[in-house]
């Protein structure tokens, strides 16, 4: 059996004067190999006795946007959400292995899982701004983190960041919730980045979205690499060939659930794949 993984409080945010908690710095004293900003070790999950891991091992480059492609129920989103330790909010979730984010295990000891969250965003499948203005979406993560600067100024950089000040800055006093579906995601990534995370976890940001919205969403990811890492879960294989830098393939079978078959570059494991069931999948044999 896996042990199980407690998680933190606000408390125990690294930094705090009294909480005794590990700090995870914004880059590693010296650079991991290839720069990973996350590493992944021999990662396997549980939810109650069905396993959705299995020895998962990958690294994800800095200042690179990595595609997780694979067949339904594969465990690209657990995997995804193992990254800021969101499973833990799963009653009965159980894991083993390291995920190290600038070389500490997230997981490990007095590391605060509300300090991991803010430096590592997510943005899920369907938006879901809040019930409030488009201003207050933006600084309600900023207020709950004790930001002390310009709320002015911290609107604006992050809506321009999302794409999206030149559409809504008339009136931030609009409901998020008024906004199209395509708007109300790039809002929901305009609220990510300005908690100032360093990685971007983006559950399929698109599926729900027309094509138009898709195209802006896909044309923000390139973007945002410059100054984010993204991690993007995608079955769009058109999507990750267009986006990614890196792309990895995850299959389950009735052996080993949640497996990662394939890692590499994206042109490399969309033209010339090591596995065979990676080329399957790719070429539509499967999944």
């Amino acid at each position: 059996m896996a042990p199980t993984r407690a998680g933190g409080s606000m408390s125990d945010i690294p930094g705090h004067a009294d909480s005794g908690a590990v700090a995870i710095p914004r880059q590693p004293a010296q650079a991991l190999e290839a720069d990973h900003v996350v590493e992944v070790r021999n990662l396997s999950l549980w939810y109650g006795d069905s396993q959705a891991l299995t020895n998962v091992s990958m690294g994800f480059p800095r200042n690179k946007v990595t595609a997780l492609i694979g067949p339904s129920g594969c465990g690209k989103s657990t995997l995804l959400r193992t990254i800021n330790r969101m499973n833990e909010l799963i009653p009965g979730v159980r894991t083993e292995g390291e995920v190290r984010l600038n070389d500490v295990d997230v997981y490990g000891k007095n590391v605060d899982a509300v300090e991991v969250r803010r430096r590592v965003g997510m943005v899920f499948q369907k938006p879901n701004p809040f019930p409030r203005s488009i201003r207050e979406n933006i600084l309600y993560g900023a207020k709950i983190n004790g930001y002390r600067g310009d709320y002015d100024e911290l609107v604006e950089r992050s809506l321009r960041q999302a794409a999206i000040w030149d559409e809504v800055k008339a009136n931030l006093k609009r409901s998020g919730l008024a906004l199209s579906g395509g708007q109300q995601q790039r809002l929901c990534i305009a609220r990510a980045i300005a908690i100032s995370p360093e990685v971007l976890l983006m559950d399929e940001p698109a599926s729900a979205l027309d094509p138009i919205s898709t195209v802006k969403i896909e044309d923000l990811m390139r973007e945002l690499v410059a100054n984010y890492t993204i991690i993007v879960v995608t079955h769009n294989l058109q999507q990750a060939a267009r986006v990614s830098d890196y792309t990895g393939f995850m299959l389950s079978d009735e052996q080993i659930k949640g497996q990662l078959v394939e890692f590499g570059a994206t042109n490399d494991i969309f033209t010339a794949p090591k596995d065979k069931r990676t080329e399957d999948y790719i070429t539509g044999r499967f999944g």
